[in-house]
Order: structure tokens, then sequence, then C-alpha cells
């Protein structure tokens, strides 16, 4: 007889048999992996989710401008994004998957312009 490492139980069956049931291995599993420390992969993942639902929720028309404190606060973090643009006028929009922005300043006040991925921004401008 063995000991199941979930639920404590005895059990029998195959030799090489760890668990109980599927369930009680399906719950070990998942409880081990809570436990591990985040990798930076998920936590970079997860960052730019958050910064790509913030720009997506703020950005109902296309283009559209808006306080930086105020993103910040909601959880924005500038740091984190998947690609840029850079316009003719020399200008970087930083993108996060498909909702770009643009640092800007407006009577002092700092602010984003938010925009919306266009197909004109994937050809090559020299």
């Amino acid at each position: 007889m063995r000991i199941c490492p979930s639920c404590g139980k005895e059990f029998t069956g195959r030799v090489d048999k760890k668990f109980c049931s599927p369930y009680c291995k399906t719950s070990f599993h998942y409880e081990k992996n809570k436990e591990k420390v985040i990798s930076r992969y998920v936590t970079i993942d997860k960052t730019l989710k958050q910064n790509r639902r913030i720009l997506k929720e703020y950005n109902k028309g296309g283009k559209v401008m808006v306080r930086k404190s105020l993103m910040l606060e909601e959880g924005f973090n500038p740091k984190f994004f998947t690609h840029y643009w850079k316009n003719n006028k020399g200008q970087v929009y930083l993108f996060c998957y498909e909702y770009g922005f643009l640092a800007t300043e407006e009577h002092g006040v700092e602010k984003y312009l938010l925009v919306h991925h266009q197909d004109y921004m994937d050809r090559n401008q020299h």
C-alpha cells in the first residue's frame, strides 16, 4: 500500500502510480505550481496585457489625448511595450499590440496621445 501525497489516503494500483485519483494528481500539481516564483515571462506578459486593456479602455475614438497621471493611476506602465513606430516627424509611438501611445505635453500637463494601429504604419518610411 502507498499513501497519496495529495489527500493522504492509502491506495493500491500499478507500481509506478503516485496518486489515488486523477483529481488528487491535478490538485497536487496545481498547489505545487502556485508556490513557484512567478517567472519573468509571466510578469512581462501580464503587464503588457494590462497596458493593452488600459489603452483600449481610454481609446474609444481611434485617436485620443489622455492625462499621463490618469493612466498611471490605472496601473499603466509605459516601460512595457511590444513594438514602436516612428512617424515622418520623428515622433516615436510605443505600442502594446494594436494600441499605441505617444508621450507629449499640453499646457504644461504631461499627456499621452493614444492611437490605434493603422495599415500605413506597416509600410517602411524612408
